[in-house]
C-alpha cells in the first residue's frame, strides 16, 4: 500500500540514548545482552541479534506531557545502528510478528477514540490505512499487542 509509510525512532533520540541520555523517567538506560529472542530495535526496526547489547528504556514518544502521552519499556541496539528508512511496505520486524496494537491520534496528540485495535500482521497495512483515512486522525501508532510497547508510527503519504 503506497499511501502509508512506516516511521522508525527519529536518529537524534537513539543517539541520545546510546550516549548514555537518560529516558523518559529521568533515568539512565539500562544495558542487557540479547539471547536473541524478541528484543526488536525501535530505530533499525530489527532484532537486536544474540549475544548484541542492547538498552532498555522508557520512551514516550510525544512532544510534551499530557494525558494520553504514554510512556513505556523499548529496546534500542547499545551502540549505533542506522535508522530505519521510511517504508511504504510493513517493515520485516512487525511482518514475522503474529498481531500488533493500532491507535490512532489526532493532531494534538491525543488517542482519537474507536481507532485502537489488535490486527495480525497480514492486515496491519490494510488496517492501519483505513485508520489514517479519518479526517481527525493524524498519525497511528503501532505497538506489541502483548506487551503495549511502543514500536513505530506509521502517517499518511503525501
Amino acid at each position: 500500500m503506497s499511501h502509508i509509510h512506516f516511521i522508525a525512532m527519529p536518529t537524534a533520540e537513539a543517539r541520545y540514548f546510546q550516549a548514555g541520555g537518560p529516558d523518559a523517567y529521568g533515568l539512565e538506560p539500562e544495558r542487557r545482552t540479547s539471547d536473541g529472542d524478541g528484543v526488536p530495535c525501535r530505530h533499525c526496526l530489527k532484532d537486536v541479534e544474540a549475544c548484541e547489547d542492547y538498552l532498555i528504556l522508557a520512551y514516550r514518544p510525544f512532544p510534551e506531557l499530557q494525558p494520553y502521552a504514554e510512556t513505556g519499556p523499548v529496546f534500542l541496539h547499545a551502540g549505533p545502528c542506522e535508522r530505519a528508512a521510511d517504508s511504504v511496505v510493513i517493515p520485516p520486524m512487525l511482518a514475522k510478528r503474529k498481531a500488533h496494537l493500532i491507535k490512532g491520534y489526532g493532531q494534538d496528540d491525543r488517542i482519537v477514540y474507536g481507532t485502537g485495535q489488535i490486527v495480525v500482521s497480514a492486515e496491519l497495512e490494510a488496517e492501519a490505512a483505513k485508520v489514517l483515512a479519518r479526517s481527525n486522525v493524524a498519525y497511528v501508532h503501532v505497538r506489541s499487542a502483548v506487551n503495549n510497547c511502543y514500536t513505530c508510527r506509521i502517517e499518511r503519504v503525501d
